[in-house]
């Protein structure tokens, strides 16, 4: 790939050339040609003509495709990872997760998103829907400002669990988060949006639920929480409610196209049909689901009732990368022993880590594929690696599903601006941050008593 320099401060436009366009539009078509990009907008998709001023990208003959979106993370718990392995998981969360989130201070919470997101955005993707920890939430939001990722998220709400330091008043917090609120959604362009973030149902109150349906309805923002994760947790739902955890949710007035919903493994029929009728988003999450034993979601049944599903890496400790790319192949792969060789087809997973994340974050018409008018958040892959040959232009989204990976990823942009590049991450020290995550992972591992 090789970058034109442009006369000037700001480039008329960018227009990345001789690319392969894996657009996902509704014909699906990959095209030869050249992409446009004026402000934060694709303008133009082709072969198109540049003007003096514009910055020119040669791909040379590179994948040119949407940013992929990851519609549930923890950016709070990057610093944790190998900290917590081979658990299940609620010992994964009372024995390690929560001990390590409760001993967060501003600064570690900050390198922790930070290391999260220059991760994330090295491997192509270009937006997460996120939960944060319970304190010092504003550090996570900071982090995501500053690296140029596209965010929705919020502070991470408990007011009912044996974890005391990270229970909070339930006034107290939603109040918290109505500030963050204020201050973050729709920050930086649009481009960071708040999202009330109650954990599950095992560690809130039904009054909190209650409310927090009330006010994301009122304030016209996303809920994103866990359910039907574990056999443990549903049976704890089940005792204390007397009902499963989606029929709860529904009961509560959370059930609607603004809900994000992680893992939703154990539900039957029943909640099927409530997360169809509801229009509720469902985050799949295969590797994490694998290492914490937690089972395997029926994502093609879910699909076949008009669920929309996203994709996500959830948390480094549950899971040890934050990779799209090993998530797209894991949810295509662990499908097929099941349902047969058809289950979970490259294009059907590919849209589930663009299309249906752009979904999940109420921005269908804006992103998730690469169309004129839509917001320029774009990754260029090399597909000519020894792993990617022989190439053929019909498989390529095969290839983003089966044989890419995040080391593949060029390039990255997120609102027409270049995030990461020929291996530069934007405004980011490699090895400060580091250094940074060394020594606050030891700092929060010795304050959570652990060590």
């Amino acid at each position: 790939m090789t970058v034109q320099p442009y006369k000037g401060l700001i480039p008329l436009a960018i227009i990345i050339r001789n690319a392969i366009i894996a657009t996902m539009n509704p014909g699906r078509d990959v095209l030869n040609g050249d992409i446009r990009i004026e402000g934060s907008r694709i303008t133009e998709i082709g072969q198109v003509q540049p003007v003096e001023g514009d910055q020119l990208i040669d791909a040379g003959g590179r994948i040119v495709a949407p940013g992929l979106i990851q519609s549930h993370t923890h950016l709070c718990q990057t610093l944790f990872r190998g900290l917590a392995d081979d658990l299940e998981l609620l010992d994964w969360l009372k024995l390690r997760i929560w001990p390590l989130e409760a001993a967060h201070d501003t600064e570690s919470l900050y390198i922790s998103a930070l290391l999260g997101c220059a991760e994330l955005i090295r491997g192509g993707t270009t937006a997460i829907i996120d939960m944060a920890t319970v304190h010092h939430t504003t550090e996570v939001f900071r982090a995501a400002s500053e690296s140029g990722i596209r965010y929705l998220g919020g502070k991470c709400l408990m007011d009912d669990c044996e974890q005391k330091n990270l229970v909070e008043d339930r006034e107290q917090a939603l109040a918290e988060s109505l500030d963050l609120m204020d201050r973050w959604h729709n920050s930086c362009q649009g481009r960071i949006r708040y999202a009330f973030c109650p954990r599950f149902a095992v560690s809130c109150s039904e009054p909190l639920l209650r409310e927090v349906a009330v006010l994301a309805a009122k304030y016209g923002v996303a809920v994103h929480t866990h359910a039907s994760e574990n056999s443990n947790e549903i049976a704890l739902v089940r005792r204390r409610h007397g009902m499963e955890n989606i029929e709860f949710l529904e009961n509560l007035g959370l059930c609607s196209e603004s809900l994000i919903v992680a893992h939703c493994i154990h539900v039957n029929e029943s909640e099927m049909r409530i997360l169809a009728s509801n229009r509720v988003n469902v985050a799949h999450c295969p590797s994490s689901n694998q290492k914490l034993a937690s089972g395997i979601a029926m994502i093609p049944e879910m699909l076949a009732r008009g669920i929309n599903v996203g994709l996500g890496a959830d948390g480094a400790p549950c899971n040890n990368r934050l990779c799209a790319f090993t998530e797209m192949r894991q949810a295509a792969l662990i499908q097929k022993p099941r349902l047969g060789p058809s289950a979970m087809k490259a294009e059907e997973v590919l849209a589930m880590c663009t299309l249906g994340g752009a979904r999940a974050m109420g921005m269908a018409d804006q992103l998730g594929s690469l169309e004129v008018g839509k917001i320029a958040d774009i990754i260029m892959v090399d597909n000519r690696q020894l792993h990617n040959q022989p190439m053929e232009l019909s498989t390529v989204y095969s290839q983003m599903v089966y044989q890419l990976n995040a080391l593949d990823v060029d390039m990255t942009m997120v609102d027409g601006q270049i995030l990461y590049i020929d291996g530069h991450l934007k405004g980011l020290d490699r090895q400060s941050l580091i250094s940074a995550c060394q020594r606050s992972v030891k700092r929060i591992y010795h304050r959570a008593g652990l060590d």
